[in-house]
């Protein structure tokens, strides 16, 4: 007998806050980003995705401009090191509860993001959700470039990359359970069978009153 899936969003959903600008922030932080008004791009950019504005190819060539040439292990230990003290005290105490009693009743868990892959799968391992979809990302031989490969994580490309994951899975699903508080992610909204609206934005609670769907205030 098949099961249900549950996919979660995961900035501003799971976590109270958005990961990739605490991530740039670390960067900061770490002296990799020396670049004056960096983060004040960073917050405009945020705003423009908020609106659903934004260009995901401009986010991209700004936020992966310092970690050009970066050798992929030394990144990973960047990453680790900022999940750790900046992203999981952010996780909501509701979504810690919720991942764990889904794993207790054995369901399978999906975090797709509009962010890069190797943000999203860092996250995910750290939280116990076994299966992350974000922006994959060109490759050198041992760095990433800003450039996409594939579809992009991001609005309708959200549905695109999780019927891609669903062709290739062992098996199917009964239904999908979908928690976001974006805009941007009305379209997986549209296409899962229950949605769950967690401290949407003004722009997604307009859409709320729909069958299976759910307003849930997180904090």
């Amino acid at each position: 007998m098949s099961q249900p899936l549950y996919v979660f969003d995961m900035d501003d959903t799971l976590f109270d806050a958005d990961c990739a600008m605490l991530w740039n922030a670390f960067l900061v932080e770490e002296g990799i980003v020396t670049t004056p008004g960096f983060l004040e791009q960073d917050r405009q950019l945020m705003v423009r995705y908020a609106n659903g504005e934004m260009k995901m190819e401009d986010y991209l060539a700004f936020a992966m401009a310092p970690l050009a040439g970066m050798p992929k292990a030394q990144l990973t230990v960047l990453v680790d090191r900022c999940v750790e003290k900046h992203i999981l005290p952010k996780l909501f105490p509701q979504a810690e509860a919720l991942i764990r009693q889904l794993k207790q009743n054995g369901m399978t868990m999906v975090i797709i993001s509009a962010s890069v892959a190797f943000l999203v799968e860092a996250i995910a391992r750290r939280i116990g959700i076994e299966h992350a979809i974000g922006i994959n990302l060109v490759e050198t031989e041992d760095s990433y470039t800003a450039a996409i490969q594939g579809t992009p994580s991001y609005r309708e490309g959200k549905v695109t990359c999780l019927e891609q994951w669903l062709l290739a899975q062992p098996k199917g699903y009964s239904e999908v359970h979908f928690y976001t508080d974006s805009i941007n992610d009305l379209p997986l909204c549209l296409h899962a069978d229950y949605a769950y609206l967690v401290n949407p934005c003004a722009q997604l609670v307009q859409h709320a009153d729909r069958e299976n769907w759910q307003v849930l205030n997180w904090g």
